[in-house]
């Protein structure tokens, strides 16, 4: 019997009621996000003005928000949406993308934090960078190692209430509280641009199947993720073939397989 909180057991309820996911995320990532989410079992909807993304925010059942191509307009239409999802009790999961390289982007993410989201996401650096640390980070990309991570992300959990990913070689999430570690993808996943951007977005499809349980449910995405990434790494070529083989990897991956690849342990 299945667990009740199970990654594949979510990957069903995902299915069985495919949820309307909110997505804000940035120009290079739409097209793949989206693309991520129907094969999976999700409905997309990448809206982001800021005369109706609040009122969206209301009514989809998880708003995801990634600053990857800030704008100051982009920014208000985020706001709203956060507004409006946190008075509509609809979980909210934010993707700091280089929140520490611009004085522009450090503040937007202190007031989309003010705004409470239930799970964020971040390479090891953004992480670090977002708990006050010190990161090696460059632009997007992690110089950091997630491990050394780790404790960045217990103290945002505790700060913020909410549940922190560290994405990386091998996944951390952690409430503050309890923590797991998910192992598996490829090494060609960095190599396609965006798929951690989607992530984000598939965090917040389980988020909405499991609204009172972030920690479950960023764990059954990145598994989801994880164990879909381990299938298509074994028929690509390179990082072009992968990027499809991942999309068809993704659509066929079903509950029983996810549970029994999935590699999930406490941390």
């Amino acid at each position: 019997m299945q667990d009740q909180t199970s990654p594949g057991t979510l990957l069903g309820e995902l299915r069985a009621q495919p949820p309307l996911v909110h997505c804000i995320t940035n120009f290079v990532a739409m097209n793949i996000a989206a693309n991520v989410l129907l094969a999976a079992g999700a409905s997309p909807a990448m809206v982001h003005a800021e005369e109706e993304a609040g009122e969206f925010a209301a009514i989809a059942g998880a708003l995801t928000i990634n600053i990857g191509t800030l704008s100051s307009a982009w920014l208000r239409g985020m706001q709203a949406a956060a507004i409006a999802a946190g008075r509509a009790g609809k979980p909210f999961v934010l993707d700091p993308v280089a929140h520490y390289a611009t004085g522009f982007r450090r503040a937007a993410v202190d007031r989309l934090l003010e705004l409470g989201p239930t799970v964020i996401r971040g390479n090891a650096s953004e992480i670090i960078a977002l708990a006050g640390g010190a990161s090696r980070g460059q632009g997007v990309d992690s110089r950091d190692h997630v491990e050394q991570a780790e404790d960045a992300a217990r103290l945002l959990a505790r700060e913020h209430g909410a549940t922190i990913a560290v994405t990386g070689a091998v996944d951390f999430v952690t409430d503050g509280d309890r923590a797991a570690r998910i192992e598996g993808g490829s090494a060609l996943m960095p190599q396609v641009t965006a798929l951690g951007c989607s992530l984000t977005c598939l965090i917040g499809a389980f988020s909405a199947i499991r609204p009172g349980a972030p920690f479950e449910a960023t764990v059954a995405a990145l598994a989801t993720f994880s164990v879909a990434g381990e299938m298509a790494a074994s028929k690509a070529d390179g990082p072009g073939s992968f990027s499809w083989c991942f999309l068809d990897a993704l659509a066929a991956l079903d509950a029983a397989t996810l549970d029994r690849d999935a590699r999930v342990r406490a941390a």
